[in-house]
């Protein structure tokens, strides 16, 4: 399949869908502005790809889940607002433009995160956006999508990362941060697929395993990045692991040893769908693709 024409047709339903869902106003409108400066940065749209390409994988229509899809994208970029904020990683650059706060200031930046969030439970506990999805499939899927997002998953992920810099790297600390800062949202974005088509517990399974390696492995290849990466290609300044020191794959395992692990991690992944007919493909290929991106 040709995987470049299958994303840039998601990605344009997904932008469509908020286009129409941001055309009405908002006061005051430059809460509105910076949040579309954020969400319109250039992101590739993964989460709600992923959803809906685990939805299709099921048998389903990606667009009865459209908006439930989409949601994951704000929680998505409301993280990056606040993460490149001055009191977490302090970064200048995101996706090759001046962060959120650098354009309007820390506290406006700190509000359109908020409002992100927020946003996306109105779209989630919204059941007129579907008449496909029923009520208790719905229901779950906003519990999981609110334990990933937070306490049980981002949040608490995303405090341990800054808990542990210049600390001396271990196994079992880097795989809270991996599984909870990164893995927790891809994770899930895989699961409401099943969920929302009403699966049986063998699929959901095998998607979750799907779910948990890929989630892993683009925390891995997020770090050899920061490492072999530059800033142009990544869009972000390079190299802002290190200056902090955070516990990474390459401190604790070396760079060669990294690349073996996200590989292992993909195969497992593609493993665990092997079962799966050709409607599964497009997971198939966004594995393949999540290990060799450069960005």
């Amino acid at each position: 399949m040709d995987l470049k024409k299958y994303t840039q047709e998601k990605r344009e339903l997904i932008d469509g869908f908020f286009r129409d869902y941001f055309v009405r106003e908002f006061n005051p409108p430059v809460l509105k502005e910076a949040m579309l400066y954020s969400l319109f940065a250039g992101g590739k749209r993964i989460r709600p790809i992923l959803a809906l390409a685990a939805y299709e994988a099921c048998g389903g229509d990606a667009g009865d889940i459209l908006p439930y899809a989409s949601a994951l994208e704000l929680i998505h970029t409301y993280s990056l607002i606040h993460d490149d904020l001055p009191a977490m990683d302090n970064d200048d650059l995101r996706r090759g433009k001046p962060t959120n706060h650098k354009v309007y200031g820390e506290a406006t930046a700190i509000l359109a995160g908020d409002a992100l969030l927020t946003e996306a439970f109105t779209i989630l506990a919204d059941r007129s956006f579907s008449a496909k999805v029923g009520p208790d499939n719905l229901l779950k899927t906003i519990m999981e999508i609110a334990t990933a997002s937070g306490l049980g998953g981002m949040v608490a992920g995303q405090v341990q990362d800054m808990l542990s810099e210049n600390k001396a790297p271990d196994e079992e600390t880097l795989s809270f941060i991996h599984k909870h800062k990164t893995g927790a949202l891809l994770l899930v974005s895989v699961r409401i697929g099943p969920i929302l088509f009403g699966s049986d517990n063998a699929t959901l399974e095998s998607l979750s395993e799907y779910g948990r390696c890929i989630g892993h492995a683009f925390q891995v290849v997020d770090d050899i990045l920061d490492v072999d990466g530059n800033t142009e290609e990544l869009g972000k300044t390079a190299g802002s692991d290190e200056k902090v020191n955070k516990m990474t794959y390459p401190r604790l395992y070396g760079l060669e040893r990294s690349r073996e692990i996200a590989g292992d991690l993909i195969h497992r992944a593609k493993t665990s769908i092997a079962h799966f007919s050709s409607d599964a493909d497009p997971l198939r290929e966004i594995a393949d693709y999540l290990l060799k991106r450069r960005n």
